[in-house]
């Protein structure tokens, strides 16, 4: 069943508690990059524009509540004012509040004082910490400030916390348009793609996607494995692979996992090239010299860090064939300019393919914005946990606690 969207609610004059993901980068009181704040503003402007009273909560940051010391520190880290400030900035003929506290008088007289068209920022909900453990009696507070419960936090829906899970327990809710487009775009790709559809996974760990190699080997037709994951699919297959990262409790599975994609008649690319040094870079974005050799046989003395040119060529000529394209994980030490080649070369690729190209969020979301593709692909998710769960096909319990049509 689908799930009710904000456009299926009656908003006109009631107030509106919407989860948002305003976990922005933040290095005191300067934002970083706003991008999350920026994606959340088509479903407050649409709440706005149809006289709701708006009262947004997030998580910003995480807050240790077992040291006292270090309880206050974080929350002096992770003080939501700077988010606040800027998401006024972008609503300027909106009166914007900042509550420098997740629940009493303060807040509830800020919420009451409300207009149609206002909006209230709520502080760090995990200043609570019964947040992330879902606590029953601050999830119906929170719920009892507000009429209606709005989830557009797709970065925080793999978590069952009360502000993504436990609220819709008391409200009547619906998704928002940034959870609902991330659900169309993954949904459709993973379910209902147009083929040939590829899926290409890169990072540093085989246990890390270990479910996702697993269910994307039933739904795609050729599977890429990059970046350092590779090096124990290539151990598997026999090959020496030097200094390079390899899961060795993952070795046979990776057997497993290529033995099935030949059972399915699926292709699995591995890395035919390799780009090699004799250190990891130190500090990560530092010099550093390198070689490419053949990924059969990586020098016992050298450490894989990047995919190599020929590999780089094949797996670009693969992704500009595709129909369908998920990416998540890059294919090498992208934070170094020496080891970001062959990321940049699948990025490009998928910036030229013409098919629906989608980009699982996390170190692929900031790899993709970092070289300049980010608005030549079909979607770039705002979730990287949240994107995996959805790939590994789980469900997500934040979407899964909304009404249905």
């Amino acid at each position: 069943m689908a799930k009710r969207t904000v456009r299926d609610l009656d908003v006109h004059g009631k107030k509106v508690l919407v989860r948002v993901d305003f976990n922005v980068p933040h290095k005191g009181d300067v934002i970083t990059d706003d991008n999350r704040i920026v994606a959340a503003l088509p479903t407050i402007k649409y709440l706005l524009e149809n006289d709701a009273k708006v009262i947004l909560f997030s998580h910003l940051g995480k807050v240790d509540h077992k040291d006292p010391e270090k309880t206050e520190s974080d929350k002096a880290k992770n003080n939501m004012a700077p988010v606040a400030a800027k998401l006024q900035e972008y609503l300027p003929n909106n009166k914007v509040t900042f509550v420098a506290a997740t629940k009493g008088p303060e807040l509830e007289e800020a919420v009451a004082s409300m207009n149609s068209g206002d909006v209230v920022v709520m502080q760090n909900t995990r200043y609570e910490k019964g947040e992330s453990k879902n606590d029953p009696e601050l999830a119906a507070y929170w719920a009892s400030l507000a009429d209606l419960f709005v989830s557009d936090a797709f970065g925080s829906v793999h978590r069952a916390h009360a502000s993504t899970v436990g609220v819709t327990e008391h409200l009547p809710s619906a998704v928002g348009f940034l959870i609902e487009k991330e659900l169309k775009f993954l949904g459709d790709a993973v379910e209902n793609p147009v083929r040939p559809f590829v899926g290409i996974l890169g990072g540093a760990k085989v246990a890390d996607k270990l479910k996702v190699i697993d269910n994307l080997l039933e739904k795609c037709d050729t599977l890429i494995i990059g970046g350092g994951m590779a090096y124990t699919f290539l151990k598997a297959k026999g090959y020496e692979v030097g200094l390079s990262l390899v899961d060795d409790e993952k070795i046979e599975y990776c057997g497993e996992m290529m033995a099935k994609a030949e059972k399915l008649g699926k292709q699995l690319l591995l890395p035919v090239d390799t780009v090699v040094a004799d250190h990891f870079p130190d500090p990560i974005d530092g010099a550093i010299e390198t070689t490419v050799v053949d990924s059969t046989s990586i020098p016992a003395n050298m450490e894989g860090l990047d995919i190599g040119p020929k590999t780089a060529e094949l797996f670009a000529n693969v992704v500009k064939a595709a129909k369908t394209v998920v990416w998540n994980g890059p294919m090498g030490v992208f934070e170094n300019p020496t080891l970001a080649k062959g990321t940049n070369e699948v990025a490009k690729a998928l910036a030229e393919c013409e098919g629906t190209t989608i980009i699982g969020g996390g170190d692929s979301a900031a790899a993709i914005k970092q070289l300049g593709y980010a608005d030549k692909v079909s979607h770039v998710s705002t979730g990287g946990g949240a994107s995996l769960e959805f790939l590994e096909g789980n469900g997500l319990p934040g979407v899964d606690a909304i009404d249905e049509l």
